[in-house]
């Protein structure tokens, strides 16, 4: 019983937040897929590129139309380049359906601004055509050439994209209509969400429907007619769930110097040595005493924090135990430390062992 009534505090002392099922996991088998590949855009305005691989290209498009040209003569035009194309074919996309597409340049044209992408075909990773694309650019950036060779360009006028610009021609195979279970996979994994999930889902349809494979998978028995399928993953994936707080974590990004510590992280004891400034957090024990009144009084408890900040000639940063969030972040702003001072305080403390939490550099 005594470990019993810990374990129900451990879990009760977490604050949860309520998400829908769709907004932290997604349903095996149903994704996206990337499609890729080759075209040429025409009708530039002498921005196109003129380098091998474009010409082999437009030669061998003219040849399509029965255009031959001259021994020894290269198809060569400032009006033409060669592009990379990509695209996004959602689940469950039908042939027929439109879809977006960008096109990047891939030789040294300058801009794709009024170019026309000419027919080209969209193939999957198997290597199979799954959409067709042809349309009309549009391009965000701009650039521009000066006659003595100066350049300038307003965002980057290389890339376009062509709304609905392919057509779906053949459909992606799904296992979401097969066998008598949906496996729904958090997005990030928690072993305690994925309990919250399977628990949800058997108050709601009863005991053993939802089952918890690990820390990101949860197998649920469904129904095998397809549109009761529809309707039971509907219900499913707006049932609200509580989501477990994340693990003690301070991410850093080193080129921004932007600083993200989680509110649970702690700093064991530890004395870090940097620059001309001492910076010293510790906790004194509460002040316990009367509220002032003759008779009824109650006992009032005082915390009693401080942090003292004095120059030195060599800058020290005392955590005592208990530190948290708060204490690093007051006494950070108090000093000014800059935000490279920061970072290496950080990580001192990260292999120094004196701080509870995973340390992550972008």
């Amino acid at each position: 019983m005594k470990y019993a009534a810990l374990v129900v505090l451990y879990f009760l002392s977490f604050s949860v937040q309520a998400e829908r099922l769709k907004d932290i996991a997604s349903v095996q088998g149903v994704r996206e897929n990337q499609l890729f590949g080759y075209g040429l855009v025409i009708g530039l305005n002498g921005t196109g590129d003129s380098t091998p691989f474009t010409n082999q290209s437009f030669a061998s498009m003219l040849s399509r139309f029965g255009v031959t040209l001259p021994e020894g003569v290269s198809a060569t035009s400032k009006n033409v380049a060669a592009v990379s194309l990509t695209a996004t074919l959602p689940a469950f996309s039908k042939p027929g359906q439109k879809i977006d597409v960008t096109a990047s340049s891939i030789g040294n044209a300058s801009a794709l601004r009024g170019g026309t992408l000419l027919l080209s075909t969209l193939k999957g990773a198997d290597g199979e055509v799954y959409a067709i694309a042809q349309g009309n650019l549009i391009v965000g950036g701009l650039g521009t050439n000066g006659a003595d060779g100066s350049r300038t360009s307003v965002n980057v006028p290389t890339v376009g994209r062509i709304p609905n610009g392919a057509s779906v021609e053949r459909m992606v195979p799904s296992s979401f209509n097969t066998g008598d279970t949906l496996t729904f996979n958090l997005n990030r994994p928690d072993f305690t969400t994925a309990k919250h999930v399977s628990d949800k889902i058997n108050d709601l349809l009863g005991p053993g429907v939802a089952t918890t494979l690990d820390a990101t998978s949860i197998r649920v028995s469904a129904p095998r007619d397809s549109s009761q399928r529809v309707t039971f993953l509907s219900i499913l994936e707006n049932l609200e769930v509580d989501v477990a707080e994340e693990r003690a974590r301070i991410v850093v990004n080193s080129r921004t110097g932007t600083i993200i510590i989680g509110q649970h992280v702690k700093v064991s004891p530890a004395a870090i040595t940097h620059g001309s400034l001492t910076v010293t957090i510790r906790e004194t024990p509460p002040v316990v005493g009367q509220d002032g009144t003759v008779t009824g009084g109650e006992t009032v408890i005082s915390p009693r924090e401080g942090i003292e900040i004095a120059p030195e000639s060599g800058r020290m940063f005392v955590f005592d135990p208990g530190a948290s969030l708060n204490d690093i972040v007051r006494a950070v702003n108090q000093v000014g430390a800059a935000p490279g001072d920061v970072m290496a305080i950080l990580e001192s403390l990260k292999q120094a062992g004196a701080i509870n939490a995973d340390l992550v550099v972008i």
